[in-house]
């Protein structure tokens, strides 16, 4: 399996700390995801630069991340995703590998459009029903912490932009696998980057996605890896969006 290493273009950005980008978490915001093809990434990483720092950690610009999402035995929170159900949220823990740290998180998705992402610093749980997991969790979504499981893996590296002038993140992941009782599946040449903003403001990289025409995509990680692991036989909704996913990395 060929995995992508950072590119090298990368070196050409002036870096941020994690402590310097903390200051700014963008915990509730609006999102824009867009796909493109691997080949395309140095590219628009050169023509954005003068506008974004890169996030360095110890001499490196490209993170591992390992993000287990939890669902119910019906799968309740992905068909709610596949149904177009508003103010949906998912619930998953995340280790950011390279820094040995991790997170219990619940993304919420509301009727307006904004992400609001809450998280608690721990280690990964056994079972969510653990007070500190249990307590988190009923706080903000109402769900019975006990009828959730591990559902899948879904594992990719990442770069993250900082803009200079703004409060905007890009998200720019690579390497994407999906994980679920033995089977594994990685989707090779696929980049997905997200912007995350706190509102609509002027984006250097919005303006090059628009100028090549890569259109804003809307599938999450979770319900690709879902659909694509066949975990679950309603997918009519993702159908449509699969086959481009799919037709964009053959080319």
């Amino acid at each position: 399996m060929f995995v992508y290493s950072a590119p090298k273009v990368l070196e050409i950005f002036d870096s941020i700390s994690l402590e310097e980008m903390g200051k700014a978490e963008l915990m509730d915001r609006n999102d824009l995801k867009f796909m493109f093809r691997f080949e395309q990434l140095d590219y628009f990483l050169k023509e954005v630069s003068n506008f974004y720092q890169v996030l360095e950690i110890s001499g490196k610009r490209l993170f591992k991340y390992e993000t287990v999402y939890y669902d119910t035995a019906s799968n309740k929170l992905y068909r709610n995703h596949h149904n177009g159900i508003l103010n949906r949220f998912k619930i998953r823990y995340r280790t950011y590998v390279d820094s040995n740290t991790g997170f219990l998180e619940v993304k919420l998705k509301n009727n307006k459009g904004r992400t609001v992402k809450e998280r608690i610093s721990c280690a990964k749980p056994v079972s969510l029903s653990e007070i500190k997991s249990s307590s988190f969790i009923c706080s903000l979504v109402t769900i019975n912490p006990d009828e959730l499981t591990e559902k899948i893996d879904v594992n990719y590296d990442r770069i993250t932009l900082v803009n200079k002038f703004n409060s905007e993140r890009v998200t720019i992941d690579l390497n994407l696998t999906f994980l679920s009782n033995g089977n594994e599946t990685i989707v090779q040449d696929l980049v997905i980057a997200e912007l995350k903003r706190d509102a609509k403001m002027d984006s250097q990289f919005l303006k090059i996605m628009r100028d090549h025409n890569v259109k804003i995509g809307s599938m999450s990680k979770y319900c690709m890896g879902m659909a694509v692991l066949d975990l679950d036989p309603k997918k009519n909704n993702f159908k449509e969006g699969l086959m481009k996913i799919f037709k964009l990395i053959k080319k």
